[in-house]
């Protein structure tokens, strides 16, 4: 077992990575300054999987365990699904001391995150991430949301986790597009600032692929220590941790339009991310060479590239004013200048965004 601890003063915490943890949550969530009971929150595909053995082990620790399940979807990553779990929550009698544990991939955490704070204005959160998205990315830094229909995660807040739980046993069960949607996230931190990092998913991307466990460990115990090291600079995204949005600006705007769930949150910010090198070649920020390694890095993890013939330029535009990180009415867009070096580029020229797209449509 290895940990990753985020340093944030009093809302620090540790990220627990390993085999079998699932079966040691309810020691490790005991052990948290927590009340005695339990909303355990997962989903359709997660629960028929580990929630029994997750309330098992709570129920052994002497927490009193209260399930609830919604069904999988981004699409159901909504205010309607919260509300759901605010009445499961009221009738179980939950009180401000209460956790709410998240128990699945990055949809499960990010709605049982959010409903954790604000339900009586916040009650301690645990992260059991089941997927390499979620383990690598999204349990990590406090980031919970829901969505709308005129733009992903618009609804939501800051709120840390009170711990994380990553069994890596649980990637064993995911379906290859559902691992293939994780690495989009582990090899934007290689493109943002750890080039060694990049170097590396180049040379041992098969045996990520294989699921060799040293492969994923080092995968998920590197994301997180990139990801601390951003979030512990700026936790509420001020300025650097901006920077973790590589792919994101043309991804949610591309998930927006093709309807929640067609595409993945890793293929789309896949799709985002050789917009964003094309944007930085089109600049002369980036070199021909290091834009081919990052999209020839992206397929090799078997990941899509090409912006959707379908999708105008002018509608993914459009969309992408909606976006939360668009500021003032301008878009900002981060963008890589070399292997493991990005910046924040604001008010992007609605033309320059448009000839990248075009570039990363071939």
């Amino acid at each position: 077992m290895s940990e990753v601890r985020i340093d944030l003063g009093s809302r620090s915490y540790r990220i627990m990575i390993g085999n079998g943890l699932l079966d040691c949550a309810g020691e490790l969530i005991a052990g948290l300054p927590v009340g005695r009971k339990v909303l355990l929150v997962t989903n359709t595909t997660v629960g028929p999987l580990y929630a029994g053995r997750v309330a098992d082990s709570l129920e052994r620790a002497g927490l009193k365990v209260t399930r609830a399940e919604v069904p999988d979807g981004e699409q159901y990553k909504s205010l309607s699904s919260a509300e759901l779990l605010y009445d499961r929550a009221f009738t179980a009698g939950l009180d401000r001391r209460s956790a709410v544990v998240a128990l699945g991939g990055g949809v499960v955490g990010d709605l049982a995150g959010f409903v954790a704070a604000t339900y009586m204005r916040g009650v301690p959160f645990v992260q059991l991430p089941t997927t390499l998205l979620a383990q690598v990315d999204s349990s990590v830094g406090g980031k919970v949301a829901v969505n709308h229909p005129r733009g992903k995660n618009i609804i939501g807040a800051f709120y840390q986790p009170a711990l994380v739980i990553s069994d890596t046993t649980t990637l064993s069960t995911l379906d290859n597009r559902e691992l293939r949607s994780g690495l989009a996230e582990v090899i934007k931190y290689g493109i943002i600032g750890d080039d060694r990092f990049f170097n590396w998913l180049e040379q041992n991307m098969q045996q990520v692929l294989a699921l060799e466990p040293e492969a994923l460990a080092q995968v998920i115990e590197q994301s997180c220590s990139n990801k601390a090291r951003v979030v512990e600079q700026d936790e509420t995204e001020q300025g650097a941790r901006a920077l973790l949005n590589l792919g994101h600006t043309t991804g949610h705007a591309i998930e927006t339009l093709a309807g929640y769930g067609y595409y993945t949150h890793g293929e789309a910010v896949a799709i985002g991310t050789a917009v964003a090198a094309q944007l930085g070649l089109q600049m002369g920020r980036l070199s021909r060479d290091a834009v081919d390694r990052i999209t020839g890095l992206l397929k090799l993890a078997g990941l899509p590239t090409n912006v959707p013939a379908e999708l105008a330029a002018a509608d993914i535009i459009s969309a992408m004013y909606g976006d939360k990180k668009t500021v003032g009415g301008a878009i900002t867009f981060v963008v890589p200048v070399d292997i493991g070096r990005a910046i924040i580029y604001p008010n992007t020229a609605v033309e320059d965004i448009g000839r990248a797209i075009a570039a990363a449509r071939t």
